[in-house]
């Protein structure tokens, strides 16, 4: 690669050389971790929750006699903090330093089925915190799903999930289709759950009891009332009472055909799937529905269930010790789209071999089947897009489609750019009619949703969000939209009503504010948007203020919890590039601030042309689940400091 400085006036020739260096010993780091057949996975960290699960699953079904569980539940032990909690990410000040109380009662569960006596120091210092906090009772919905199955939580403490859901039609304000992709995934297994109610009795005198605030838990159900009165929650918990009660009475005429119907429907959603969804809760839960359902555990469809689970896990030696972690899906596609796109800003084009190879292997992924997203969007529109991980054609996603679409325009090459091209009109086609864009589908926001009780897992919808609707302008602007077509107006609209009083914009899918501004910003800037507007400038004034004085940006997963920690943490390479990314889009590649984070950038890469990033970026469900994509501390400054270089070469700043 050219090291070549600029002849652009005022442009330090020394910044421009060392930048100009930094891109090319990061682009050489980024294609080390390139695999032989072209494209980028690395792994993709999540919490304990993945571990215990997984133990816990195996006891559910009688397979704890598994070799490989001493080494997940080693590594599951190294992941309790010293005050024996066990947390949703390292450090932080909310979910990550203090108790995750759901993972911690599967942990200590998993422990004690282990073996472990619970007067040792560990296991005291987790029930104490447990009851702390409310007993094993608090726990999430879907935690105490294990707990019943095992036999230490009465069946009646779970919300029912009736089957009949799948026979609802469209009109009725519950609807398959009105909610999460992801959640079809898990609800309907855990339907086929609810009905039949399976328990594992466990050996005599294994049990939880001394988690229980109120031992009321273990004989019968508890699901309460809460305050106010009169709400929409309240109106929901006595409806699973009298459903409760018409299951008591076998009140259930069309229960026989709503559980075919699901199953049906699992057995069909696993065409070009490596597993159901593709991620490691249904697949999990649909080990046990088969089994519910009468299906042999070496039945072909169980297997593969299994199978690819046991190809999320990460085997590895830690302290001497043998060790094994799971993750919760690959990343696969959304790798290999941002790493490419990085390498876009740096310049390479389809020309390159290594680069070619990389967007082969992305074109092969281009997914042509018409999955779920159908149903909502009116008229008939060719399937063209991408999914996040290796295989996954029932679920194309909006996010994964832009940031492919655009690498490909990008990088040039007839068959990429036909490629990206037919993402637009299906991108297009799936925009909300709010004007912004979720991730799976075409939809609304129903908030009456989140107040089902099986909805605890802070993810029951699917809305439109700023960072996603950024991200789509963005890839817009690269294939020649502009800010006047009138889906973009509509999208800036809809990001216009969402910016936060102090100017910033919430992160669905990464960590946080820093996340969500840039990519407002990002996108609006890339369809020729006036960046002089008070509602622009006022994003970089917030931006401004939460830069540190080394220049550079880090916020924690805590901002989701606490409003006050907007753009506060540690400092991260991820966060100081997207940070960095949008004061450039604003401002130009010659600010001041932007100059410190690029500073910032280069100071603190390695030898090796890489960067050390040990914090939790990514986002599952904001207040539930977070993750680390491991590469997210490499393209992103790659994507970062290319941009400033190509911007001072070209004089575009």
């Amino acid at each position: 690669m050219s090291t070549a400085t600029p002849s652009q006036p005022g442009v330090d020739a020394d910044l421009a050389a060392r930048v100009a260096a930094s891109v090319d010993a990061a682009v050489e780091a980024l294609f080390r971790e390139q695999h032989d057949d072209g494209h980028w996975c690395a792994e993709l960290e999540g919490d304990s929750i993945l571990q215990s699960e997984y133990l816990l699953l195996k006891w559910i079904i009688k397979e704890e006699d598994d070799p490989r569980f001493p080494a997940i539940l080693s590594y599951l032990r190294k992941q309790q903090r010293p005050d024996g909690s066990w947390g949703q990410y390292p450090g932080g000040a909310v979910g990550g330093g203090k108790l995750d109380l759901s993972a911690t009662v599967k942990a200590y569960l998993c422990l004690k089925l282990a073996g472990d006596d619970v007067d040792l120091p560990h296991m005291q210092r987790a029930r104490e915190l447990i009851l702390a906090n409310g007993g094993a009772e608090a726990a999430n919905t879907y935690s105490k799903i294990f707990l019943t199955q095992l036999g230490v939580m009465h069946w009646d403490n779970i919300p029912t999930i009736p089957a009949e859901m799948i026979l609802f039609p469209k009109w009725f304000f519950f609807h398959i289709d009105k909610i999460s992709a992801w959640s079809r995934t898990m609800v309907l297994p855990l339907a086929i759950l609810s009905h039949f109610k399976p328990v594992r009795r466990l050996p005599d005198g294994i049990n939880i009891d001394e988690l229980y605030v109120d031992k009321a838990h273990l004989t019968q159900g508890r699901l309460r009332f809460s305050r106010p009165a009169f709400s929409w929650k309240n109106f929901f918990i006595f409806g699973d009472k009298v459903l409760k009660l018409i299951e008591k009475l076998h009140l259930t005429p069309l229960r026989g055909i709503a559980l075919r119907k699901i199953e049906k429907w699992i057995n069909e959603h696993q065409r070009g799937s490596e597993g159901l969804g593709a991620i490691f809760p249904p697949m999990v839960y649909t080990q046990i529905a088969y089994r519910c359902m009468g299906y042999e555990p070496d039945d072909k469809r169980i297997l593969m269930e299994k199978t690819e689970l046991e190809r999320f896990m990460i085997p590895e030696t830690i302290d001497g010790d043998d060790t094994i972690r799971l993750q919760p899906c690959f990343s696969a596609v959304w790798d290999s789209g941002i790493a490419a796109y990085a390498l876009t800003e740096c310049g390479l084009t389809y020309d390159d071999p290594r680069m070619k190879q990389g967007v082969d292997w992305l074109l092969s992924k281009e997914c042509r089947f018409k999955g779920d997203w159908a149903r909502n969007v009116p008229g008939e529109v060719e399937p063209a897009g991408w999914y996040f991980e290796y295989l996954n054609e029932q679920y194309p996603d909006v996010d994964d489609s832009v940031m492919v679409s655009m690498a490909l325009q990008r990088c040039g090459g007839e068959k990429p750019v036909a490629a990206a091209k037919r993402a637009l009109t299906w991108v297009l086609a799936m925009q909300n009619d709010d004007g912004g864009w979720a991730a799976f589908d075409r939809t609304k926001e129903r908030p009456l949703l989140e107040a089902i009780p099986f909805a605890d897992h802070n993810a029951i919808q699917d809305p439109s969000c700023p960072d996603i609707t950024g991200r789509t302008l963005e890839c817009l602007g690269w294939h020649g939209y502009t800010a006047d077509h009138p889906a973009i107006s509509r999208a800036i609209k809809f990001m216009r009503s969402h910016q936060e009083p102090e100017g910033c914009w919430f992160g669905r899918w990464g960590v946080n504010y820093i996340y969500g501004t840039w990519q407002v910003i990002g996108g609006v800037k890339n369809v020729g948007y006036d960046m002089s507007e008070p509602w622009v400038l006022k994003a970089s004034a917030w931006l401004k203020s939460v830069q540190k004085e080394d220049g550079s940006f880090g916020e924690t997963c805590d901002s989701y919890e606490d409003p006050s920690l907007k753009g506060v943490g540690e400092s991260t390479a991820s966060q100081t590039a997207w940070a960095t990314m949008t004061l450039m889009a604003i401002h130009g590649p010659h600010d001041p601030d932007v100059i410190r984070g690029i500073e910032w950038l280069m100071s603190t890469q390695m030898d090796n042309g890489d960067w050390h990033e040990p914090w939790f970026t990514g986002t599952g469900f904001p207040k539930v689940f977070y993750l680390k994509y491991h590469l997210y501390r490499l393209y992103f400054p790659v994507m970062c400091l290319g941009r400033w270089k190509r911007l001072v070469e070209s004089g575009e700043g």
